[in-house]
This record gives structure tokens, sequence and C-alpha cells, in this order.
């Protein structure tokens, strides 16, 4: 296959861990933390599968931790490229956790990371375009693509303001119930 185009599931990667008292927080849980770090590592090992370059984590896409982890239970990431740019791809992660006991598997988080492929000099490099194979991959690159829009009209609303305090302070109150207790 040419390395103008991949499919996806040539990125496709998992990892399992089990969750250790080491990983928990202060109320007995997977520390939040500790899933963020695994996440960027098969975040980074899939999209420098998919473009055979070294990568760094440019942003991440909103994170909703849906279910606990406890301590004891096998955590698995799967993720796999799901959208390309020009140097960026964006990788989707669904995290689970299995009881190890009782074999009942929970959805806990699902996150996109966007990846940046870089050269030996740390300069951008194009990444092989995608070949979407299904229609699920289909339905993830256009949800990918109404993400990246959204984002860059929410920068796009932000700059608006840009220092106008009075126009901040109309918008606040167009859309939201506050009081303003500003001192003169």
């Amino acid at each position: 296959m040419s390395d103008l185009y991949r499919k996806g599931n040539t990125s496709r990667v998992t990892l399992s861990q089990l969750m250790l008292p080491s990983h928990s927080n202060f109320s007995g849980k997977i520390h939040g933390g500790h899933l963020l770090s695994l996440m960027d590592q098969i975040a980074f090992a899939s999209g420098s599968k998919f473009s055979g370059k070294y990568c760094v984590t440019a942003s991440v896409d909103r994170v909703d931790f849906l279910n606990p982890i406890e301590v004891g239970e096998l955590v698995t990431l799967k993720a796999s490229v799901i959208f390309v740019g020009n140097s960026s791809m964006v990788v989707g992660i669904r995290v689970e956790a299995q009881n190890i006991q009782t074999g009942k598997v929970k959805h806990c988080n699902s996150s996109y990371f966007t990846m940046i492929a870089k050269d030996e000099q740390g300069n951008n490099v194009r990444v092989p375009r995608l070949i979407l194979t299904s229609k699920e991959e289909i339905l993830r690159f256009v949800k990918t693509t109404q993400r990246l829009k959204l984002r860059h009209n929410y920068a796009e609303l932000c700059a608006d303001f840009d220092g106008d305090m009075h126009q901040a302070i109309h918008n606040i109150q167009q859309h939201f119930e506050v009081k303003f207790e500003l001192p003169s």
C-alpha cells in the first residue's frame, strides 16, 4: 500500500493495565491524572504508528469521566486515528474498566487527542491521508469535522471580546443569569 494513504486500522493500539492502590486518589478511586497519562501514551503510540513519525500532543478535546475506576479493575484503552489534517491526526480513545472477578465491563471515558507529526528537527511533517473503510469510520470522521468547526467558531467568538469589557458583560447578560459586583 502506498504511504500516501493508510487505513485507520493500521493505527489501532490497545493498552491494558491493572489499577493499583498507587494509582488512586484520596477518595480511593483511580486518579484522573493517571488515566490522562495513559491516554496520552496511547495517543502517541497510535499517531506515531499511523504517521511513522514522532508525535506530540497538540490538544485534548473533552475528557468526560463517565464512571469511576476502582483499584483492582483492569483498564483497557483502545485508540485509532479517526481524522487527519496536514500534519495533525485526531486519535479517538475509548477507556473501559473491567471488574476481573465478575467480568463486568463499564465504559469510563471517550476522548479525542490531536497529535502532530514531527521530523528529526522538530518540524511539522505531512501525514498520510486516511482511507475510510466502514460506515462507523465515516461517522467518526464527520463528527470530528463538526467538533473542529465548533472549536474554530468558539475561538472566533472569544476573539470578538478581545479586552472589550462592556461587550463581554453584554454578551454574558444575554446568555447567562449572573450578577456583577465590580470595583469602581
